[in-house]
């Protein structure tokens, strides 16, 4: 996007300074989306790279600096010998590759694996075609950066990083030139671009002395030119200005150079500070505009991982191929989407069903992967025929002991069927609306299944004796052992959540509800810390039962705001300490966010975030803030003097906010597609606004005494992000039991992220990740091997099992 840091400081030069060095950094930034679709940036793209490439032959000490795997990858096949003339600059040292990514993505929204793809991939890539990797990470354009970065990006070989936004006037630093460190530990030296990343003019005399200000902070700077946004790259007349702007003794030496070049010269240096903390933040709508590309991202992700986890087992298991190209292929799909003006929500509209389509495509493959798996080893099952019962096995997909939700279509169900586990014990269920609207044998049927560890237990349906049925209740009230929840009917929420183990209130008056706020701000809330400005509330319509039965009890709340309406599905399953909302959202409002908000009865309040691969605990305002699946706010029962908290989860949101001491999710914003200040949008033209119609998505609330990490937040959050697999199966010898474990992890804060097959070779892959800060030591079992392995705090480990050993890897599985 063509906007630029508003640095502000005058000019003051010094005559006495020693002379400086300015590291004159000739790029192009190349959105291949953004007010265009893919197909425009693919053809600039090319045109770029040729202008480049034409400016080497004329200038024998220019030289080019370019990130992004995947533009390469569109030149590699759509112009082989311009590739081939690419990669001879490379190898002349005067094209430097930087980024190590597949595209610049948005530095907050990707999920952890997200990000070390980008570098398996990226820089994988990078090595096979050109023979080495970046050294330096490379976002210029993003709008702000997850603490986590630093440890990813070191353990995928780049130990350096190149930023502009937030900007001064947004976050504070003590140097452009510092250390960032991730909560590991791990560090990265960090350089923040002055000013600009791209440059329009032809002299580059004004942009030159706008960076001499830098001095007393540096004395040594990169200084970004070249056309960009929509390509272009260095022009002649950039060239030429450096060449006579260096004959001018009261600037500083101008030097053709490179990042890597600038980051060998620096890194000596003594007393570079270190930054501990994020770098937030630029844009905040960026995190709740077009919540398609949010859901589908997520959905896509988490479909992966998962498919990649049975395929990998499964090829070990019942020797079912392992699709590592297609996995490939799904990844790259993602990783592209993960532009920042693609997953941002900032692009034109018909962006949007590109990425619907690529996005789609990568799910595609993630489910039949998925379903291969599991079917394969499903039918190796030892299953015997016992007449009248029908046979369901159900996989966990993650590597601790669960108790999962089930909720599947059925056929051929009876009255007084009975559902019973491997070992013969009755598994309560019920049925609930199915999805198909039809008389007599099909059915929808949930219930709790208790599984294995990323493994696999057999259930059967087998004839019983039709019981009486019994009478239903007609209370609006959910209620079970730990949780009793009312509803008022008029506000159109939930008025009381009610912890029958600790006796107290989680929720303060009135209720937990829909609140919309006034957002006349443009797609990326340019100028906006919050959304503060109330507009009113959603107001409740009806209140009704819809399910009931021995696992769950559901209850309906629609309400309604002008011309959009509001349900959600409250429900609350025997034995659990938490409710489940399905949201369905038909909204027809402009220029407004929609928050739902949970008012809870907390002092002195601790926000927790999640964050890609790790946590951060923020301040607890009404800033909007970016976060993964869930944000805890714990605090002061002041009541009881404990502490005491509420986890809010969900599966498809990632933007957030705390208002006074209620946790605050932003469901939506409705600005107008592509807007950016200062354009002030006529009211007279038919504009098209974000988020308009239905769409449907989860969340879960959690109270809990102590903290999130008391709580196994994470663990909550993983399984509803990656559900249980059910397949309806029938009898059939085989090789495996009916109930087996894979793969375990003892420590209840080490999760288990990834199980994958190795990019090279067959050997397995498994990702690691320590949740709350502790040194741990674990016991990892894998396909009936045991290790003892350990862990630091907030590590991100990476580990491949090869020749019946666990060997420690990087995050590009290079031993």
């Amino acid at each position: 996007m063509p906007e630029t840091d508003t640095d502000t400081a005058p000019h003051t030069p010094n005559s006495t300074r020693k002379k400086a060095v300015f590291h004159m950094i000739g790029n192009a930034h190349i959105d291949p989306v953004w007010l265009w679709n893919w197909q425009e940036g693919f053809q600039e793209v090319k045109a770029t790279y040729r202008s480049a490439l034409d400016r080497m032959k004329e200038y024998p000490d220019f030289v080019f600096t370019c990130s992004s795997a995947a533009h390469y990858a569109w030149v590699e096949e759509n112009d082989p010998q311009m590739f081939k003339e690419i990669q001879d600059r490379v190898k002349e040292g005067r094209w430097e590759i930087v980024g190590g990514w597949w595209v610049q993505p948005d530095c907050n929204l990707p999920s952890g694996e997200g990000f070390v793809r980008q570098g398996l991939i990226g820089q994988r890539y990078f090595l096979e075609k050109f023979g080495v990797t970046a050294k330096v990470g490379y976002n210029p354009d993003s709008f702000g950066h997850t603490i986590t970065l630093p440890q990813i990006l070191k353990k995928s070989g780049m130990p350096y990083y190149t930023f502009m936004r937030p900007g001064p006037h947004e976050q504070g630093l003590p140097s452009r030139l510092f250390h960032w460190e991730s909560p590991d530990g791990s560090r990265v030296l960090t350089f923040r671009i002055p000013y600009e990343y791209c440059t329009w003019g032809k002299n580059l005399e004004t942009h030159i002395k706008k960076c001499t200000t830098e001095i007393p902070d540096t004395n040594e700077l990169m200084v970004f030119y070249g056309v960009g946004n929509h390509g272009g790259g260095p022009t002649r007349e950039n060239i030429d200005s450096i060449v006579q702007l260096n004959e001018d003794p009261s600037l500083p030496e101008l030097t053709l150079s490179s990042p890597n070049r600038y980051f060998a010269a620096v890194e000596k240096r003594e007393k570079i500070p270190v930054w501990s903390d994020e770098l937030q933040l630029h844009a905040v709508g960026c995190y709740a505009a077009h919540s398609g590309i949010k859901q589908w991202v997520r959905k896509a992700e988490n479909m992966l991982i998962r498919a990649e986890k049975f395929a990998a087992l499964a090829h070990h298991v019942t020797g079912q191929p392992y699709p590592k190209a297609e996995f490939t292929r799904a990844w790259k799909n993602v990783l592209f989407n993960h532009f920042h003006d693609i997953l941002a929500g900032t692009s034109i509209e018909s962006a949007y069903d590109d990425a619907r389509n690529e996005l789609g495509e990568a799910l595609s493959i993630a489910s039949r992967a998925l379903n291969f798996a599991v079917q394969s080893m499903s039918w190796k099952v030892n299953i015997p025929m016992i007449e009248g019962t029908k046979p369901i096995v159900v996989f966990n997909p993650h590597a601790w002991d669960a108790t999962l939700p089930i909720e599947m279509e059925y056929g051929g169900l009876k009255p007084g069927d009975v559902l019973t586990d491997d070992q013969g014990r009755e598994v309560p269920y019920q049925t609930v609306r199915s999805e198909a609207t039809v008389s007599g044998w099909r059915k929808r049927i949930t219930f709790m299944a208790d599984l294995p560890a990323l493994g696999y237990r057999t259930f059967r349906m087998k004839p019983g004796e039709a019981q009486e049925a019994r009478e239903p209740r007609t209370d609006l009230t959910l209620e079970n052992e730990f949780l009793k929840v009312t509803f008022d009917e008029e506000l159109g929420g939930i008025s009381s959540i009610w912890d029958k183990e600790q006796g107290l209130e989680v929720l303060k008056a009135p209720a937990a509800r829909g609140a919309i706020f006034t957002d006349t701000s443009d797609t990326w809330s340019h100028g906006i810390l919050r959304y503060d400005q109330l507009e009113g509330y959603f107001s409740g319509e009806s209140l009704k039962v819809v399910e009931e039965g021995p696992v769950k009890r559901t209850i309906r709340i629609r309400s309604v705001y002008q011309n959009s309406t509001l349900i959600q599905d409250v429900s609350l399953f025997t034995g659990s300490r938490h409710l489940e909302v399905k949201v369905t959202l038909d909204w027809h409002e402009k220029h407004s966010v929609l928050k739902l908000l949970f008012p809870l009865m907390l002092h002195f309040p601790q926000a927790t975030y999640e964050v890609p691969y790790g946590t951060i605990t923020r301040p607890a305002d009404e800033n909007e803030k970016p976060g993964q699946t869930w944000l805890d706010l714990s605090g002061v029962y002041r009541a009881t003097g404990s502490i005491y908290g509420v986890s809010l989860i969900n599966d498809a949101k990632a933007s957030y906010s705390i208002q006074d001491t209620s946790l605050a999710l932003t469901v939506l914003r409705s600005p107008i597609y592509a807007h950016h200040d200062p354009y002030v949008p006529s009211e007279e033209k038919d504009h098209r606004y974000m988020d308009q119609g239905e769409q449907r998505f989860t969340y879960l609330l959690h109270p809990h005494t102590g903290t999130w990490r008391d709580a196994k937040t994470v663990q909550l959050s993983q399984t509803l992000n990656q559900p249980a697999v059910a397949i309806i199966e029938t009898y059939h010898d085989g090789p495996l039991p009916q109930s087996q474990s894979f793969v375990r992890v003892d420590a209840k804060n080490v999760v288990l992220s990834v199980v994958k097959q190795a990019e090279a070779g067959e050997d397995l892959v498994l990702r690691l990740i320590e949740t709350s800060g502790q040194d741990t030591s674990f016991r990892l079992e894998v396909l009936g091997q045991s290790f003892e392995h350990h862990i630091c705090g907030y590590e991100i480990k990476t580990l491949m099992l090869k020749n019946q050993q666990l060997i420690e890897t990087d995050l590009l599985e290079q031993l």
